[in-house]
């Protein structure tokens, strides 16, 4: 039977992707220096513990709070806890940069108030002509029939 280190997760199945790792492990040293792909693996097997052991103490944080969802704060504690104080300012601006992006990305890609929008109507008659277009495929290119338009029967 394989170990199993995470609730109904085996080794194999909890780990982090290697090109990622690679990349990071490759970005923090100078351009000269090789890693060993022994060496690689151990090190992603060391961010998947240590992963393991952060979240481990933030669920034990968040339960002594009497709390069922771990929020950033415990992450925090947790940190405190297992020793690693000395990263906390550092995370905690991480976490707060990570914040600052996400709200800029999704500003980004919501559309509000510059006239972009489509009103109820026109999404509406978008979606009646798409779901047209997606019988028609699905009918082996036979066109579908054409759908009553909404306006007009409110107006009869």
């Amino acid at each position: 039977m394989e170990p199993m280190d995470i609730i109904g997760k085996s080794k194999e199945d909890a780990s982090l992707p290697k090109a990622t790792m690679t990349k990071i492990i490759k970005e923090m040293l100078p351009p000269d220096v090789r890693v060993a792909r022994d060496a690689q693996d151990l090190l992603i097997e060391c961010c998947v513990e240590f992963i393991n052991l952060i979240s481990s103490e933030s669920n034990e944080v968040c339960s002594r709070e009497e709390k069922r969802t771990i929020a950033p704060e415990h992450v925090l504690k947790a940190l405190q806890v297992l020793g690693f104080s000395e990263y906390i300012e550092e995370v905690y601006s991480a976490y707060e940069q990570h914040k600052i992006e996400t709200m800029h990305d999704l500003a980004k890609s919501v559309k509000w108030g510059n006239g972009a929008e489509m009103t109820e109507e026109e999404a509406l008659a978008e979606q009646q002509r798409m779901f047209a277009e997606a019988r028609a495929r699905m009918n082996g290119g036979a066109t579908a029939p054409k759908q009553p338009d909404p306006e007009q029967s409110l107006e009869s």
